[in-house]
């Protein structure tokens, strides 16, 4: 199985005729991650921002995505692109995206060109009314781009013209995405700057560290110097899974155990979503 489509959910409508029905969440809400080292939760606004999460197979990348994912599956004012060259790791939530995209490159690259046009029209869009940001009530909807194991896409499959096309199309969503109302969350396992150049992660506002092998992989996912301060993903134990250092809000790494959801804890998710999406 390379990719998946499934019908939107959400067509355009115009501002104020679809009040969100009861239980749904927000895209606008703070999204929850886990709890610190005091035990408090920890929470993050992903509306107008862009998360890259990073570290060593198996240290809980991908439990933190799928917190996020979970979220944005039960909000009724995002639409979900997926991007999954693993396949499983996305795949439970593909009945509530609007696209969903396997290990086949080609798919890909025309789901960020469509994304890309859309972007453009939004900022025509905000141009015409003189705003900075796409806001409730405009009649664009937000959106989620979830892009799972960036290295599948960036050095792995395709051509080299297809693998830099994909990074060109990244940067510029990443980029421009935040007052379009378009958010990133990108992952992967081998954080090196080959995979993630300092083109396209110097434009990531947050940052998720799980543990990594050196400083130096720490920094890419942090940003340059934080090991240095003392703030490295190294230091995380290797039996502390789920464990990582999160700079968000305040610019400070925090350290913190990100919730897991299981199997059976997705499905019923995503059964509750499409729910939801329905009656919206």
């Amino acid at each position: 199985m390379s990719s998946f489509k499934s019908k939107s959910v959400f067509p355009r409508r115009k501002p104020g005729v679809t009040p969100a029905p009861k239980g749904a969440l927000s895209i606008y809400d703070p999204i929850y991650m886990g709890l610190d080292t005091r035990g408090r939760a920890v929470r993050v606004t992903l509306m107008y921002r862009n998360i890259l999460i990073g570290g060593e197979p198996g240290a809980g990348k991908s439990v933190a995505q799928g917190n996020i994912v979970a979220h944005a599956a039960l909000c009724s004012d995002v639409d979900l692109i997926l991007i999954d060259g693993k396949i499983v790791e996305l795949l439970p939530y593909a009945p509530v995206a609007d696209e969903f995209v396997g290990n086949d490159m080609r798919k890909a690259l025309r789901v960020l060109r469509d994304l890309q046009t859309d972007l453009d029209e939004r900022y025509l869009h905000l141009a015409r009314t003189g705003r900075k940001k796409i806001v409730p009530g405009d009649g664009f909807r937000a959106k989620l781009l979830c892009v799972d194991e960036l290295a599948y896409f960036t050095v792995t499959v395709g051509t080299k013209d297809q693998q830099e096309e994909f990074r060109v199309l990244v940067r510029d969503i990443v980029a421009r995405g935040r007052a379009a109302g378009i958010i990133t969350v990108a992952s992967t396992q081998r954080p090196s700057a080959d995979i993630v150049p300092t083109s396209l992660r110097d434009l990531f506002g947050y940052r998720l560290a799980f543990r990594c092998a050196t400083d130096s992989s720490s920094d890419i996912i942090l940003g340059t110097g934080w090991s240095s301060q003392g703030h490295s993903a190294v230091d995380i134990e290797p039996e502390a899974l789920g464990v990582g250092l999160l700079r968000a809000e305040g610019g400070f790494p925090r350290r913190l155990k990100t919730a897991f959801l299981n199997d059976r804890q997705h499905k019923q998710i995503v059964r509750r979503a499409v729910h939801l999406r329905r009656a919206a």
